[in-house]
């Protein structure tokens, strides 16, 4: 008798339990038709690194670990002492480069008044050379009068001797104004030279001018670089600084995480995402807080999977391939209507579960 109630209880549970198990399988069929899940998720936020541009010690540190700063707060000061040296010297040289460029201005007024008083004397020689010219024609012409007078004895000799002495004078006055003319050329010609080299001074002067300004402004930029600021309005990770450290341009020293945007980066596996579209609502469970469900929806998908952006991305060329399934990245956006407050309290690197609606 008791062997029949023991079968018979056993029965009940094995119905039971088969009963349980079917309906369970039941719902996990269907809302697989309509759900596609993951536990491959994590909660993601902007991460701004903190990197100085120059280098130098710490002099001063703002910021501690775990902070709030807003954009634009001093987090750190480097000692600008070099950088202000370097700025005065920048600010000097400036100053002689400007100081270079009235010099050479000067210079070429005054090889611009040098040409123009070569050139009217120039011109001047050229009006007495013409003139010269018809002196020494008309006197040719009255020598050659003479002579001939002269040789038919219809002249004394002094007339003669007059004749020819008038041409000769005005012959050597022709020749003394063309040497003048000729030193006088020479002359526009090296007022002409000076007056171009004076012009590529001025050139030069101007350049080193303009190449001061720019060690100027980076030397300014620089001194500025000194004051290290907030990028954005966020939360300082651990400050791993001490004053006096010697920090180097490009070093990445700690971050500050935006605490105003966060979403979800899901990594579905690729059999996953043949139903998966833009603008599908998403249920979310973080870890941290299972008691509260957040909700969201698919903005966007990776454009290649993971494996893709690793450091060693696999080779399926090489023959060594093995068939695993891949997984592909999907961001994941909260909705406005999520609660704000539970919101601030989530964390880059949070797991979460992430239940996509097909349907």
């Amino acid at each position: 008798m008791e062997t029949k109630k023991t079968n018979k209880k056993f029965t009940i549970i094995l119905i039971v339990l088969v009963t349980l198990g079917v309906v369970y399988g039941g719902y996990k069929y269907f809302h697989s038709l309509a759900h596609e899940t993951t536990d491959d998720a994590q909660i993601e936020q902007n991460m701004s690194p903190i990197i100085p541009r120059v280098s130098g010690y710490v002099q001063k540190i703002y910021v501690k670990d775990n902070q709030y700063v807003k954009k634009g707060d001093t987090l750190f000061v480097i000692d600008n002492s070099d950088y202000l040296v370097r700025f005065e010297e920048a600010q000097a040289a400036l100053l002689a480069a400007e100081s270079n460029l009235e010099v050479s201005k000067a210079d070429v007024g005054s090889a611009a008044a040098g040409v123009s008083v070569s050139a009217a004397n120039a011109q001047s020689y050229t009006n007495s050379i013409e003139n010269a010219k018809v002196k020494v024609w008309r006197a040719t012409n009255d020598f050659e009068r003479f002579e001939n007078l002269y040789k038919n004895k219809s002249i004394t000799k002094q007339q003669y001797e007059q004749a020819l002495a008038a041409k000769q004078v005005a012959e050597n006055e022709l020749k003394v104004l063309q040497d003048q003319k000729a030193a006088s050329d020479y002359q526009k010609k090296v007022a002409v030279s000076r007056s171009n080299v004076s012009s590529k001074q001025t050139q030069v002067a101007q350049a080193n001018i303009k190449r001061a300004q720019a060690q100027l402004d980076a030397a300014k930029l620089n001194l500025g670089y000194t004051v290290v600021t907030a990028a954005i309005d966020g939360q300082v990770s651990t400050v791993d600084l001490q004053p006096g450290q010697m920090v180097q341009a490009g070093q990445s020293l700690f971050y500050i995480i935006e605490t105003g945007d966060v979403w979800v980066v899901a990594n579905f596996k690729e059999t996953q995402l043949d139903k998966m579209r833009l603008g599908q609502e998403v249920e979310i469970k973080v870890d941290a807080y299972p008691d509260y469900k957040f909700v969201g929806e698919v903005t966007s998908f990776s454009p290649a999977t993971g494996s893709r952006f690793s450091l060693l991305p696999p080779d399926n060329a090489t023959g060594n391939f093995v068939k695993t399934v891949q997984r592909l990245p999907v961001k994941i956006n909260f909705k406005n209507s999520n609660d704000k407050e539970k919101l601030s309290l989530l964390r880059a690197g949070m797991n979460v579960d992430v239940d996509v609606h097909l349907k």
